[in-house]
């Protein structure tokens, strides 16, 4: 008898633990087995929107918890304010007073998330520039030991907090459409913290613009048999891309090579710079897509967080494709009310200005100095002597702010600043691109060719035979479609076109990952020396010599990992029509045969399990 109790002791403690080695993860049976219990209670409860609301925030709460542990105090801290501001903001009549409620709102959430993710970022920028030596200290650690009178708690280290990124965004969402006036204030604390902290989402995203998903607050429930089908076929689909796909070539190849760029030949540098971008959307589309999943078999729906992103065209579009909630987030609250495609604001120039002078002050490189100061000079210049070209140098200036900060949003160091500025170059760039002639293209891409050319022979550096060789093909493309215009050719093949503009874009996209993945995962503290580390022996070993004659071997050692980032491509390119047709057939499959496909669906998951699941890699940010 004292056995079975202390069993049962042990059961709910571990029950009611946090377990900072495993939080609970979509990957993990445990998940499944909560997520059938809360689905069965649920099920009691479906068309009692208060009481369902309210049993489906608590547990939320307990499911951050078992992400998160002490963390649910801060997500309980803004759900609380955030509920009471928006009534506050509600009842101001003046637009001071209502101002004044907005902005101290946004900033109640904004210096929130700034302590936890930035504090290090800010710290270390302090110290370079005043030549300080300033630490980070965590006040909440501190006051946590006061209260507990002990130390428990260390002060000396800031722990980012699981998702804190998505659910303040999603609070700020809520303000900001409480003070435009696209929705009433919600009435009670329990939907208000439904919306919140909605478990499938919390962690990860996508992010919920209220005015979208509170109106589904008090709706009855219901689920066709088609939507049940759609819904299973996005957690298997969820389940496949982020185990089969995503955390296998991790593992197996990708995070090897990141680790240790040097011990690895130039040819698998760049197949796992290549494997990364399908590794990252794999891992962050198939958390999407069990989140929309679960969500939908509870009757609610999530925004569509990917369109097929690797089959842009071109840099602006891809962000149309890619993490769209955070996307649009940006465009209706950041870039908009800097003055969008209108005009530039005080903020626009502020933005841009103070991070150039950042970046040239912790640089201590005369160059990027100079360099800085001659675009602006020329910018300014152009407003002044060419003013019907003002409006679209703010709208660059503004495109260019909104993906700085957004490369800022993803991590609290300089590579991905360098990230987020060479996607805004790069849609910058490509807009002028695509309004030149072929002849003007070929011309220009020619003298930049021929530039790198001699630099490489001058100046030898792996950086510069990268590029010339990225150029010499993108002259390559452009020569064959001028030839093929002056011999008579009055229309290019569309889809020969639209292959070469994917493969440009895609290519693109992928070398700015290098900043991106380098810092990914690592202690604030190391993560931009560390990082620049990563990125500058990757280019190294790219741009070096290669010995062809290993090609072979490599590609029969890594066979496996290669056969999968090719499947996984080609799906990922496969017409959409293609796709959804296949989305409704196992959709209306009769149910046993549906719960014979996902049993074989599972095995065939199980087989690629590694001993430690990984984590989402978005749930950092």
């Amino acid at each position: 008898m004292t056995n079975f109790s202390d069993i049962a002791l042990d059961f709910l403690r571990n029950l009611f633990s946090f377990d900072e080695a495993h939080p609970l993860l979509f990957t993990q049976f445990y998940f499944w087995a909560f997520f059938a219990i809360v689905f069965a209670f649920f099920c009691l409860l479906k068309n009692k929107c208060l009481l369902r609301n309210a049993f489906l925030f608590f547990v939320s709460l307990f499911f951050y918890y078992k992400t998160s542990g002490l963390f649910t105090l801060i997500l309980i801290f803004i759900t609380l304010y955030d509920f009471f501001a928006g009534k506050w903001l509600h009842s101001r009549k003046k637009d001071i007073s209502r101002n004044f409620v907005l902005a101290l709102s946004v900033v109640v959430n904004l210096s929130i998330l700034c302590y936890f993710k930035y504090a290090y970022f800010l710290t270390d920028v302090v110290n370079n520039l005043f030549h300080t030596e300033f630490r980070v200290f965590d006040v909440f650690s501190w006051m946590g030991n006061e209260i507990t009178h002990s130390n428990r708690f260390s002060v000396d280290d800031i722990l980012l907090p699981v998702g804190i990124s998505f659910y303040t965004f999603q609070a700020i969402s809520y303000i900001m459409d409480v003070y435009r006036r696209r929705i009433e204030p919600v009435r009670n604390i329990f939907d208000f913290g439904f919306y919140v902290s909605f478990f499938p989402q919390l962690v990860a995203g996508p992010i919920v613009r209220a005015n979208e998903f509170i109106p589904q607050l008090h709706k009855k429930y219901f689920l066709s048999r088609k939507q049940f089908g759609i819904a299973v076929f996005w957690i298997v689909n969820g389940l496949v891309k982020k185990i089969v796909l995503s955390d296998y070539i991790a593992i197996n190849f990708i995070d090897r090579v990141f680790e240790q760029p040097l011990l690895y030949t130039g040819f698998e540098n760049l197949m796992a710079l290549f494997g990364y971008s399908l590794q990252v959307y794999a891992d962050f589309s198939g958390y999407t897509d069990i989140a929309i999943g679960v969500a939908m078999l509870m009757g609610f729906y999530l925004p569509k967080n990917f369109n097929s992103p690797y089959k842009a065209k071109n840099p602006a579009e891809f962000w149309k494709r890619w993490h769209i909630s955070l996307s649009r987030w940006l465009q209706d609250y950041l870039y908009i009310p800097l003055g969008g495609n209108r005009n530039a604001t005080f903020g626009s120039f502020c933005i841009i200005i103070m991070i150039a002078a950042i970046a040239v002050f912790l640089s201590g490189s005369l160059w990027v100095g100079v360099g800085v100061g001659v675009v602006a000079l020329v910018l300014g210049l152009v407003s002044i002597f060419k003013p019907e070209k003002r409006k679209t140098i703010t709208t660059e200036i503004n495109r260019m702010d909104t993906m700085l900060l957004g490369g800022l949003w993803h991590g609290a160091s300089w590579n991905f600043m360098i990230w987020g500025g060479l996607n805004g170059i790069g849609m910058v760039f490509s807009r002028y691109w695509e309004r030149w002639s072929v002849y003007g293209r070929t011309l220009f891409i020619l003298f930049v060719t021929f530039g790198l050319r001699l630099l490489c022979v001058y100046l030898p550096q792996p950086v510069f035979n990268m590029l010339f060789v990225w150029c010499a093909v993108i002259l390559a493309g452009n020569v064959i479609r001028m030839i093929y215009n002056l011999l008579g050719g009055k229309k290019a093949w569309k889809w020969l076109q639209d292959a070469w503009a994917i493969f440009q874009t895609f290519t693109f996209i992928t070398f700015t990952r290098l900043f991106f993945r380098s810092g990914s995962n690592l202690d604030p503290a190391e993560a931009n020396e560390t990082a620049w580390n990563t990125a500058k022996n990757m280019v190294n070993q790219i741009g070096s010599h290669w010995r062809l004659e290993q090609i072979p071997d490599i590609l029969y050692y890594y066979r496996n990992v290669f056969i999968l980032i090719l499947l996984g491509m080609i799906i990922h390119w496969l017409p959409e029509n293609f796709k959804r047709r296949y989305r409704l057939w196992f959709a209306k499959m009769p149910l046993p045969l549906m719960v014979v496909v996902c049993v074989l669906v599972v095995f065939i998951i199980y087989q690629f399990i590694t001993a430690d699941l990984q984590s989402f890699i978005y749930f950092q940010f």
